[in-house]
């Protein structure tokens, strides 16, 4: 396979795998074995690896430099090689002083004369250096600076997702503009080979706990319908801005061969978590009885609605919507999205709670730890704020008739 059909085949691969296929169905569209494809993901650590994916217009593609052969081969100028490929002159003369095989040969002409053959240039040998050039092992900001590398570390050890970690990182040292890094930077200290300026263990305080980035999983299916189920369509409109609160989505999440269960509630405006103690059961009765206890703490303007997928846990919604004066709404089947808070908060609980444990022996006061936690997480969509920050903030300065609050 020469270089060029290599990189379209791996560009395919990983084109896939962006779109979030599994490695067998990348490898399967790009024309490899699932087990090649296997290797690239984990020797990439699940990231699609740069040089594959230049930024367009920034460098030379394998095709320029083809034709820059192509070029030079007819005996064409710099500046005619340049406009025919929509280049500089610079930038060609500089591709080709980088790339010229510098050792000169001689042959014999048909006459016996000696001949100097001009110097090669090779578009795969030049597109390879440039690769290499891209992907040079230069030192990780994370591995060159001790206190940054312990900030970020500390805060994987709380369980803050990168991102979360490079945003407060402004708010915590200000005046500080070294102790400053990209969430990307920190992946690729966990995940790529050879760039492992943080500890390899610390993946286990990623939200997933694995060792590699993975394609998103589809949704499966759901069960029985519900008896007098209100669909999410006739849920009022104020719902969709985040502005008004007291808007709640809430799920289960499951334990081992499905025997035991957390019920988990969010609010939508301020991210604040709530966790359900299920000890016993986990069915109608007691997910409703937990979940009255649980929401009768909060003022009244902070029990508007509550957003659920069609699980039969909560087939007593109309003795929860009787007893906390609160609609409770019903996603579509097969439509996780649809309360997405929540599914962003079953993610981080499971670091918590890992999947197939048996989740009855937490007690009481370890959930009310966990949701405190999660409660003091500095979020995107606060501003980096906490959400324990934000509903204090509510609490100190309720809206008035529901308005939300202005800043």
């Amino acid at each position: 396979m020469t270089v060029l059909m290599a990189r379209v085949v791996q560009r395919v691969f990983w084109s896939r795998i962006r779109d979030g296929a599994t490695t067998v169905d990348a490898a399967k569209a790009a024309g490899i074995s699932s087990q090649q494809g296997d290797v690239w993901f984990r020797n990439a650590g699940g990231m699609v690896p740069l040089s594959l994916f230049p930024p367009s217009g920034r460098f030379l593609s394998i095709s320029e430099r083809e034709q820059i052969h192509a070029g030079i081969s007819q005996g064409r100028s710099i500046r005619a090689i340049a406009a025919s490929i929509g280049r500089s002159p610079s930038t060609v003369l500089r591709e080709l002083r980088r790339n010229l095989d510098r050792q000169q040969y001689r042959s014999r002409s048909k006459l016996g004369r000696p001949v100097t053959v001009p110097w090669r240039y090779s578009p795969s040998l030049a597109q390879r250096r440039a690769d290499q050039r891209l992907a040079r092992p230069k030192p990780s900001k994370l591995a060159l600076n001790d206190r940054l590398r312990d900030a970020v570390q500390a805060g994987l050890l709380r369980k803050l997702s990168p991102e979360q970690i490079m945003r407060r990182l402004p708010l915590d040292f200000p005046d500080e503009a070294e102790m400053r890094v990209s969430h990307e930077t920190i992946y690729q200290s966990l995940y790529v080979q050879g760039r492992g300026a943080l500890r390899r263990e610390l993946t286990d305080c990623l939200r997933t706990g694995r060792a590699l980035r993975k394609p998103a999983r589809r949704a499966t299916s759901r069960g029985k319908r519900i008896p007098d189920m209100v669909m999410i369509s006739e849920r009022p409109a104020e719902v969709e801005d985040r502005a008004v609160p007291g808007h709640w989505e809430g799920d289960l999440i499951v334990g081992k061969d499905n025997g035991s269960a957390i019920g988990t509630l969010v609010e939508r405006s301020t991210r604040f978590v709530m966790l359900l103690h299920l000890p016993d059961r986990h069915g109608a009765i007691e997910v409703q009885g937990a979940m009255i206890e649980q929401m009768r703490k909060l003022p009244h303007f902070l029990r508007k609605t509550l957003t659920w997928d069609q699980g039969s846990e909560l087939a007593g919604h109309r003795n929860i919507t009787a007893a906390l004066e609160m609609g409770v709404y019903f996603c579509d089947p097969h439509s996780p999205w649809q309360r997405g808070r929540n599914e962003n908060t079953n993610g981080l609980l499971r670091q918590y709670f890992p999947k197939g444990t048996d989740l009855s022996g937490y007690h009481r006061d370890y959930l009310d730890f966990v949701a405190n936690e999660l409660n003091e997480r500095p979020r995107k969509t606060l501003h980096w704020a906490t959400p324990k920050e934000a509903l204090d903030q509510l609490l100190s300065n309720p809206p008035a008739n529901g308005v939300a609050l202005t800043a």
